[in-house]
């Protein structure tokens, strides 16, 4: 099994959580965005050695198919890759992160890096 994980942030753009953060006044809005960017800092710093790639926030997407190419809408967010000695220990890194306690993120999903086959 691997030891690197990659965290996918997850976040519905038109869900209730994120509407409720766009209804906040704008002094609110911006008091809790610096809340959050001081928490995502601090679970930097306590996770530092855990982490592989910081990653970051995830631009518009394209689709690209046997049909061509198209413009798509999803719910990532951004990724960080982690080391962790287990996938339950990876999971467990993310645990009260401010990506869904202070912002209105919905989730945070963790799975192996894999070895590609016969490589």
């Amino acid at each position: 099994m691997s030891d690197t994980y990659l965290a996918i942030f997850l976040g519905d753009r038109n869900g209730a959580r994120r509407r409720e953060w766009d209804a906040l006044p704008d002094d609110e809005r911006r008091r809790r965005e610096a809340e959050g960017i001081a928490g995502w800092k601090a679970w930097v710093e306590r996770n530092q050695a855990a982490l592989v790639q910081m990653g970051g926030p995830l631009g518009k997407t394209k689709r690209i198919s046997a049909d061509g190419i198209a413009d798509v809408s999803n719910a990532l967010g951004a990724f960080t890759m982690v080391r962790a000695e287990s996938h339950e220990a990876a999971a467990r890194l993310f645990e009260g992160h401010p990506h869904f306690t202070i912002f209105p993120g919905d989730a945070v999903e963790v799975m192996p890096v894999l070895p590609i086959p016969g490589a």
